[in-house]
């Protein structure tokens, strides 16, 4: 016997009934994507290529094909994302998945290293739109557990300035320092340095994200173009991109752009994204190939988002941990 494994943690982390209650949920957001012609696909948890995104890290394994000594490295995927896209970009329309994704990184009260996510894309919405979606599904799925006010939006640059006295688009490092300093944030230097892009996460995430979506959802929209991931940037203003989250209770329940379809843009963000790594001593994934085949063959404007469904489970039965609404977490599995 495994040393590790204690005998009384054979059984589920969670109870029968929160069990029952996510394959409602489950069900529940198949029949509103049903209703709405949008069709459910399948594609690899397990792929040749990966994302280079310099916050994600991600698992690796080998291949290795019978009567062949050299193997194949291969990853489990951080998202569908990128499969999706060459869907729609073979004509699929709009298209939906449930399915789970892996992130080698920490476990804790909100993560697991393997999740459940809901994706889905939709061409010709734009992001305002898919905004509308969203609050929709969710109220639908979820009303009789989670009371809702009436949702609200606002954009990265009010909620940051709010909470912070910042402009999120003009603040220097300087800046940043100071009002980690006043607040007593004394380790955001030594984590963030020099670096724009980790103050601002630093900050949202330890200042303002815990008053978001109090008995209600909020759409965060318009993040700073630094934090544009595989979002379009706006054309009348370069400093921000077409990107939203959605939180409620303090929590990140969801992810969505106005999904960036120029082939040469992506072929840069990789770049500068591997060269990132480089710099920080990442691994370095190849590039997502047949994805940027896809994009120079023409991917439809569209709108995209990801939901975490873990999460929204424990705000459906008021779950402390998300081990409280997973069968086998990571320490039973």
């Amino acid at each position: 016997m495994n040393a590790c494994k204690k005998p009384d943690e054979w059984h589920p982390a969670c109870s029968i009934d929160t069990l029952k209650l996510r394959a409602q949920l489950n069900a529940a957001i198949r029949l509103f994507f049903f209703n709405r012609d949008v069709l459910e696909v399948e594609t690899p948890l397990v792929s040749r290529d990966i994302g280079t995104d310099p916050s994600l890290s991600f698992f690796s394994t080998h291949f290795y094909r019978p009567g062949e000594t050299k193997s194949i490295e291969l990853f489990l995927q951080t998202s569908p994302e990128f499969a999706m896209k060459r869907l729609l970009a073979a004509g699929s329309k709009s298209i939906y998945q449930i399915c789970k994704a892996f992130r080698n990184e920490e476990q804790g009260r909100y993560h697991n290293p393997e999740f459940t996510i809901l994706e889905w894309y939709r061409p010709g919405f734009d992001s305002q739109q898919l905004m509308d979606e969203i609050d929709v599904l969710i109220k639908e799925v979820a009303t009789d557990k989670i009371a809702f006010k009436t949702s609200e939006r606002i954009s990265y640059k009010e909620a940051f300035s709010r909470h912070t006295k910042l402009d999120p688009l003009t603040a220097s490092i300087s800046d940043f320092t100071d009002v980690a300093t006043r607040f007593g944030l004394h380790e955001a230097k030594l984590l963030c340095g020099e670096n724009p892009s980790l103050w601002l996460d630093f900050l949202f995430s330890h200042l303002i994200q815990k008053f978001l979506g109090q008995d209600r959802l909020t759409f965060v929209f318009d993040y700073p173009a630094s934090e544009a991931a595989l979002a379009r940037i706006r054309p009348e203003d370069h400093r921000i991109a077409d990107r939203f989250e959605v939180f409620l209770q303090g929590m990140e329940l969801a992810n969505g752009f106005q999904e960036l379809t120029d082939a040469k843009e992506q072929q840069r963000r990789f770049d500068a994204e591997r060269n990132q790594r480089q710099a920080q001593g990442q691994p370095l994934p190849p590039k997502e190939q047949y994805f940027l085949h896809a994009l120079n063959a023409g991917l439809p404007e569209c709108a995209g988002v990801a939901l975490g469904l873990d999460r929204l489970l424990m705000l459906m039965v008021k779950a402390d941990r998300i081990d409280d609404v997973i069968a086998f977490p990571f320490n039973r599995c």
